[in-house]
């Protein structure tokens, strides 16, 4: 089928993206579902800082490339061995397909699902093919997913099932911001109430970590970013403390204020400055744990002889160290109930014809989540 999409042919780009238009919007052909997979009509797709970074280079991918890996949808058509869905049914995007059979998976770790990670570098559906095609050249895909664009070819493996009740603008931020920051206290930290803990770095996902903690009863919140504004929203959604990156005494201040480091300290900036910002705050016996993507080239240094004297922890989480099929419908759940403001994190919405534009926006740091509605 036809279908109308905004494509990345070429990488890196610099901004401003208005000018340097890295994502080229036309029409490609879809090709219909394979086994395992399904056809799925895009309700909404976010932007996140994951897509930023392959348009800039951050993260090399294999160009061409249809982007965007946050969406929520609806289901159109089904292919063959789908038994479990219906065209019809309302889903959301997960960026990262789980074969359930690996070691990984057996484990409940789906987030490292080994088939998942080598489709996802390579550009392809879990399967192994590639569904994209533009003026007879084949596309890669993106995270599994390619949201933007009007339809996806999808693996079975790649989405969950969720209720009609939630917003598809709203329902698409649980396929990465909600369930990566969340999941980072929830299941990466196991924050336990009245736990004090700091979160590096307030995008969609900082911000949405910061939900995460007040939802599970830390007793601090501490909100870490050198964007006034972002310190803003963050106090609204139930931070306790602000604090500006950008002081030169952030971290005795922190380390004075919660007297000796925070049980929790998340980097979710990306940065390795922000990274050694985490750790320095973080108390003895306490864990800090890191979600943000930084450059592959980027390295860390730290003393090992802190890691044995005090006990620390250092813990890496990949996609909020989330089961999908688990995690998204329940954080929905706490987000019907009040207990997860999801709404708040929405800084706006626009067509697909605005994208480029919208990505200025978030390179930036203007937005926290901009949404392409397709309805």
């Amino acid at each position: 089928m036809r279908v109308r999409a905004a494509v990345l042919q070429t990488a890196p780009h610099r901004a401003p993206f208005a000018v340097s238009k890295p994502l080229k919007i036309g029409v490609i052909d879809l090709d219909p579902p394979g086994p395992d997979e399904v056809l799925v009509k895009i309700t909404a797709a976010g932007l996140c800082h994951s897509d930023l970074s392959l348009i800039n280079g951050d993260r090399p991918r294999p160009t061409p490339m249809l982007i965007g890996h946050e969406a929520s949808a609806v289901i159109e058509e089904i292919g063959a061995n789908v038994h479990d869905l219906r065209p019809g049914d309302k889903v959301v995007m997960s960026f990262l397909p789980t074969c359930g059979h690996c070691e990984p998976c057996a484990e409940g770790r789906a987030q490292l699902c080994e088939p998942g990670h080598s489709a996802n570098s390579n550009g392809t559906l879990l399967s192994g093919a590639r569904r994209i095609h533009c003026e007879g050249v084949t596309v890669n895909h993106h995270s599994g997913v390619s949201a933007f664009a009007e339809y996806a070819v999808v693996s079975r493996r790649s989405i969950v099932k969720i209720d009609g009740e939630i917003a598809p603008v709203e329902a698409a931020l649980f396929g990465c911001a909600v369930m990566t920051g969340v999941g980072t206290v929830m299941n990466t930290c196991r924050v336990r109430p009245g736990d004090r803990v700091a979160v590096i770095g307030l995008g969609g996902v900082g911000l949405a970590a910061v939900l995460g903690a007040v939802a599970s009863g830390a007793s601090r919140v501490i909100a870490v970013d050198i964007s006034d504004e972002k310190l803003r929203i963050a106090r609204e959604l139930g931070a306790t403390d602000l604090f500006s990156a950008a002081s030169d005494n952030v971290v005795g201040d922190i380390r004075e204020s919660t007297k000796g480091g925070v049980d929790h300290a998340i980097e979710m900036a990306g940065s390795v400055k922000a990274f050694d910002l985490a750790y320095r705050i973080t108390r003895r016996g306490g864990k800090t744990a890191t979600a943000g993507l930084a450059n592959p080239n980027s390295q860390i240094q730290l003393p090992p002889v802190n890691l044995v004297a005090e006990e620390r922890t250092i813990h890496g989480s990949y996609m909020g160290s989330c089961v999908p099929s688990r995690d998204i419908p329940r954080f929905i759940e706490l987000y019907k109930r009040g207990a997860l403001p999801v709404n708040k994190l929405l800084s706006g919405t626009g067509s697909l014809d605005g994208i480029n534009e919208a990505f200025d926006l978030l390179n930036e740091g203007k937005v926290v989540r901009h949404v392409i509605d397709f309805a």
